[in-house]
C-alpha cells in the first residue's frame, strides 16, 4: 500500500481510514445489538468489500428482510470477484481497524471479537447518498451476520474460504 500522499485522490477519498473504520463501526455496533456478542474478526474484514460495492449494497437494500444465506442464495452474483474485492481491501480494512484503535473506540475480546465503543459513533446517518447507502447497508450486514450466526456458514455462502 502506498503512503497516504503517494495515493491517487480517488482513493484518499473513498478508501480514507475514517470512512472505512465507520463502516466497520456501523456494521459491529449492528452486529452486537443483535446477537450481544461482539463480532469475529473473520467478519469484519467482509464489511468493506461488501458494504463499498454499488452492486451488492443494491441486492442488499431490494431484500431488507431477508435473511443472509437467502440473499446469497438467490443472488449467486454476490460471489463474482468478492474474494479478489475482500484480499484487495484487506490493507484498507487493517488501516481502518488501526485507525478506530488510536482513537480508543475498539476493544478486542479473548477471543478475538471486536467490539465498538457506540457512544463515539454518530447514530444519524450523514452524508452524500453514496455515503450514507455505504453505511446502511453496512449495518444492514452487521445485523444479518449476527443472524446467521456461524462464520463457516457465512464464508461457504459467500464462496470464500477464510
Amino acid at each position: 500500500m502506498n503512503r497516504w500522499d503517494q495515493r491517487p485522490r480517488e482513493l484518499r477519498t473513498l478508501l480514507n481510514p475514517a470512512f472505512c473504520g465507520l463502516l466497520i463501526a456501523r456494521a459491529v455496533i449492528s452486529y452486537e445489538e443483535r446477537s450481544a456478542k461482539p463480532m469475529p474478526y473473520s467478519l469484519v474484514l467482509l464489511v468493506l468489500p461488501i458494504s463499498l460495492h454499488p452492486a451488492t449494497r443494491a441486492i442488499f437494500k431490494s431484500k431488507p428482510r431477508a435473511f443472509l444465506t437467502t440473499i446469497l442464495s438467490e443472488n449467486p452474483e454476490i460471489q463474482i470477484g468478492l474474494a479478489e474485492r475482500a484480499k484487495g481491501l484487506m490493507p484498507y480494512s487493517m488501516e481502518a481497524l488501526s485507525y478506530l484503535s488510536e482513537r480508543n473506540m475498539i476493544r478486542v475480546s479473548g477471543q478475538g471479537g471486536i467490539s465498538i465503543d457506540a457512544s463515539q459513533v454518530m447514530k444519524s446517518i450523514k452524508g452524500t447518498e453514496d455515503t450514507k447507502s455505504c453505511q446502511t447497508i453496512a449495518k444492514v450486514l452487521g445485523k444479518k451476520l449476527a443472524e446467521t450466526g456461524d462464520r463457516a456458514t457465512v464464508y461457504t455462502s459467500l464462496g470464500i474460504r477464510p
